[in-house]
């Protein structure tokens, strides 16, 4: 597989990187804001109507956006190759762009479901003002849960698909718009069995600290770029549990 021309590849880094920065100077603001409103001495407890739930799903997928265009940047950058070459061979191919939508299909689903369950635990009364998990026994179990499924096969499945660009693409390639849109669905679907569990985790750190969220943003890249990534997602699943159970020996 040829490599891309220089220009074209500074053009995709680029664009991916100018999304991944104004989708983080979103989320600053907005952390920003919201530690100033907590602060506040008499903060009322969010209304969840439909602008709030709009607003709150926004947000989400800003930061899905912002968390996960990194990781899946290489798989892009193959997908260009293949696809310049495809159209030197006069083949039906669709531009990168219709790719990497399909692939932000999956997060902006996600992101609709994470919102949803946001409701839930703030409805339960398990959230603080910055949106972080204030039950010790609830935050425990998300912890061991997570880590139990670094070490599932699904996972081992799902993360060897995000980091084999090119064995995705012998397997899943597909002819035309539809199909570029449907490739990207599918590696996104791969990503989210890969992901889904570390982002929930962002309820144990907190939604709006920005260290949290930069913390797995690169622990989700290094996972897809390391040599021995499969081992070390198995090793920090045991770490998950471990923490998982010391805080529970804490509660007791």
């Amino acid at each position: 597989m040829q490599a891309l021309p220089r220009h074209e590849t500074i053009a995709i880094v680029g664009s991916i990187i100018s999304i991944v920065l104004l989708a983080w100077t979103y989320l600053i603001i907005m952390a920003v804001d919201m530690g100033s409103i907590t602060n506040m001495p008499s903060m009322p407890k969010p209304v969840w109507n439909l602008h709030y739930f709009l607003l709150m799903f926004l947000m989400w997928a800003i930061m899905m956006v912002g968390m996960m265009l990194p990781s899946v940047l290489p798989t892009v950058l193959i997908y260009a190759a293949i696809a310049r070459k495809a159209k030197k061979d006069e083949s039906a191919i669709a531009s990168v762009s219709i790719f990497v939508s399909g692939y932000l299909t999956i997060w902006l689903s996600f992101s609709l479901f994470t919102t949803g369950l946001q409701w839930y635990f703030d409805y339960l009364g398990l959230l603080s003002a910055m949106m972080k998990i204030n039950n010790a026994t609830f935050a425990a179990w998300l912890l061991i849960l997570t880590g139990i499924y670094q070490c599932l096969p699904l996972k081992d499945a799902c993360l060897q698909h995000c980091r084999s660009s090119v064995e995705f693409f012998r397997d899943h390639w597909r002819q035309g718009a539809i199909g570029a849109f449907t490739m990207g669905l599918h590696h996104g679907l791969f990503c989210l069995g890969c992901c889904c569990l570390l982002m929930s985790l962002l309820f144990f750190g907190g939604v709006m600290s920005l260290l949290w969220i930069a913390a797995i943003s690169v622990f989700v890249l290094l996972e897809k770029i390391l040599p021995f990534a499969l081992i070390g997602a198995k090793i920090t699943g045991i770490l998950m549990i471990v923490a998982g159970t010391g805080l529970f020996v804490t509660i007791l």
